[in-house]
């Protein structure tokens, strides 16, 4: 779709597995000088993936093509971009070995924190979704003035706020909600553990931190009457999606939406949608969903790969990217 709206042909490459599982890429036609735009989606199989984008940089860049730019649409690992514990920050992993590879430029949409700019060396042009989005609510939802702007946790708040906002809409925010969100996670602060009979310096008596106790699940806002639409960035494991629609079905929505940039919908999320208060589930084509749109008629996809295109071609001609960022804020 994007090599059509630019009008160009794709390139000539071959990309294949090995009887051993090794990656192997061919570049077939000469790229010296040029600049090659690497489009690589995400699909199942994340690490294999990465390796294919990882091996078919370097090879361009051992064939001195001028500038290689990766679009990908979906950033991997963008989940795993704060200190857990003893873990890793893998997605600063990631970009470095990008950059290591060959990489001078990337073009990514909706990347899960933005502070993730930061961990390149090289530019980093983050696109939004949301215009699309909204269009879709506008066009799509009937009697959408009848709408609230539903934030499932208040670490969404910002999200829904800017659609709230840009739509003319109420704003509503489930709190309470029973799950396991990054800021819930235990992230090694309480290490290393206590050991007994351990000798504390005298008059050392350091505030103990109160932890933390969830209060009941609670509306904030009226949504009594209304379309609940619920905005998010990713819909991966659709649970807590599912019982937001549940409390927002008993505090008197009569219709549910979900609306989300990355549709990676994994495992059973198909079938626990069909089965859920969800009336729609609206992503983009970021990721790959074929198969699950198969599985549950209620997905339906926004596609954005007019952006990407024009992305694409202002970097190639050295344009300004501004007209793609128009009346974005900090916030969205």
């Amino acid at each position: 779709m994007v090599s059509w709206r630019l009008g160009a042909e794709l390139g000539k490459s071959v990309v294949y597995q090995e009887t051993n599982g090794e990656t192997r890429v061919e570049i077939k036609e000469s790229v010296r000088g040029q600049d090659i735009f690497i489009i690589q989606t995400i699909p199942r199989d994340v690490n294999t993936a990465v390796m294919e984008l990882l091996i078919m940089a370097y090879a361009l860049k051992t064939a001195c093509a001028r500038n290689i730019i990766g679009v990908i649409p979906y950033f991997p690992y963008s989940k795993q971009s704060k200190m857990r514990k003893r873990g890793s920050i893998v997605c600063k992993l990631l970009a470095s070995m990008l950059a290591k590879a060959g990489l001078t430029h990337i073009i990514t949409m909706d990347l899960h924190q933005k502070e993730i700019q930061g961990f390149f060396s090289f530019p980093v042009d983050n696109l939004r979704a949301s215009p699309f989005l909204l269009q879709y609510i506008q066009e799509e939802i009937p009697n959408y003035r009848n709408a609230v702007i539903v934030a499932k946790s208040p670490d969404a708040a910002k999200r829904a706020q800017s659609y709230a906002e840009r739509l003319r809409l109420g704003l509503a925010v489930i709190h309470g909600e029973a799950q396991c969100t990054e800021l819930d996670m235990d992230d090694g602060r309480h290490s290393p553990p206590m050991v007994k009979n351990a000798t504390v310096h005298p008059g050392l008596e350091l505030p103990l931190m109160m932890a933390k106790e969830k209060p009941p699940i609670t509306v904030v806002g009226d949504v009594g009457g209304r379309i609940a639409i619920i905005v998010d960035d990713i819909i991966d494991d659709v649970e807590s999606f599912v019982a937001a629609a549940e409390i927002l079905k008993e505090r008197g929505a009569y219709k549910i939406y979900v609306m989300a940039t990355h549709g990676i919908l994994s495992a059973d999320a198909p079938r626990l949608i069909e089965e859920s208060s969800i009336d729609e589930v609206v992503v983009t084509n970021t990721v790959p969903h074929e198969v699950q749109k198969l599985q549950c008629p209620k997905i339906k996809t926004v596609d954005i790969s007019l952006i990407l295109s024009e992305a694409i071609r202002r970097i190639h001609n050295g344009e300004s990217m501004a007209y793609l960022f128009r009346n974005i804020t900090v916030d969205d």
